[in-house]
């Protein structure tokens, strides 16, 4: 295994780009570094049962460009040279798979460093912005993604080279502050004791949200899926989803203004996943950013500080293509993450 530096890496091309998720796995081709992506029908990571199957039946089989380096970002720590996923049985094998299936040189990110890269590969034509705020373009930036879980990562410009930080900040505490917070908290479902943001800020926190309202008023909780509660709540057609989503939003607000702090992310916080593309009406109606700003004594930086939601949902494909051609912009560590012949 080999680890260097930004500045020395080189990848050759073609390179193969794969961000691999819980539920899908989206792969692209880069042929040379002018190239559009050439992309590929995205996989369900269910209907093969390892990566390397499919790559080999969905890439390999239906082209006739050998990849000679892969970039891949996965969902899940990338330790050692067995990575397993979160939320999938799959496990990342690169040793493996530069035997078998003819490639020479990997690398292995996290897949909200991918979804860091993302924010400056992409331009605004690619987001939604939220509020009020202009990015000052070398300034430190925030991601933010409830999905399955919820994803955190920095991005810093430092040495000339933007780089991604990855962590859990999805593990941080949130509790309540207003007084009907203190009604529906005591109903949230805890991990051992504790509420974490993704218990309130992922998919099946908006659940655990939507039934802890329902159980703060005595009424019945029917819905079951994310998707049900989003699309009740956006039609305003059930009063308890639509105040979870409200809770749901103010709660996003307030962490995305911690992390802002944290981060003093004066270049913009970049809300990104389905979840948050599917309820921007949601968070274009207010509370959201009257959250993100409610940080006294603070509250005049907080109001320039731009808000964007990403809508283009091969971000983290695009973020990983702009490593790829030019990693030497990018203050990316592979010591430990990359695999080479």
């Amino acid at each position: 295994m080999a680890g260097l530096d930004a500045e020395e890496v080189v990848f050759r091309f073609p390179i193969l780009i794969g961000d691999i998720g819980g539920t899908n796995a989206r792969f692209s081709m880069l042929l040379d570094s002018q190239a559009e992506p050439k992309q590929f029908p995205v996989v369900k990571t269910a209907d093969f049962p390892t990566i390397d199957a499919a790559i080999q039946a969905s890439i390999l089989d239906k082209s006739s460009v050998q990849p000679r380096s892969t970039v891949l970002a996965v969902a899940g720590p990338v330790e050692g040279d067995e990575i397993a996923l979160t939320n999938c049985p799959w496990v990342v094998k690169p040793r493996v798979m530069i035997e078998t299936l003819g490639l020479s040189d990997i690398v292995v990110l996290n897949d909200f460093e991918a979804q860091a890269l993302a924010v400056v590969a992409l331009g605004e034509a690619d987001m939604q912005r939220i509020g009020s705020g202009a990015p000052e373009p070398l300034a430190g930036r925030v991601v933010l993604g409830p999905g399955t879980g919820l994803g955190v990562a920095g991005l810093i410009h430092a040495g000339h080279r933007w780089v991604p930080v990855p962590g859990e900040g999805g593990h941080m505490d949130i509790g309540p502050r207003s007084p009907r917070d203190f009604e529906v908290f005591p109903h949230i479902e805890r991990i051992e004791g504790r509420i974490s943001g993704e218990q309130i800020l992922s998919g099946r926190g908006l659940v655990n949200v939507y039934r802890a309202v329902a159980r703060a008023d005595g009424r019945q909780a029917p819905f079951t899926t994310p998707a049900e509660i989003t699309g009740a709540a956006l039609e305003n057609s059930d009063r308890i989803a639509a105040e979870a989503l409200e809770i749901f939003v103010t709660c996003l607000g307030r962490t995305a203004g911690d992390l802002a702090l944290v981060f003093m992310s004066r270049g913009g916080v970049y809300l990104t996943g389905g979840i948050a593309q599917k309820i921007v009406p949601a968070l274009m109606r207010g509370n959201f950013r009257a959250a993100f700003e409610d940080k006294a004594p603070h509250g005049e930086l907080m109001k320039s500080m731009p808000v964007f939601v990403i809508t283009q949902p091969f971000a983290p494909l695009a973020g990983l293509a702009a490593y790829a051609r030019t990693p030497g912009r990018f203050g990316v560590e592979t010591a430990g993450r990359r695999w080479t012949q």
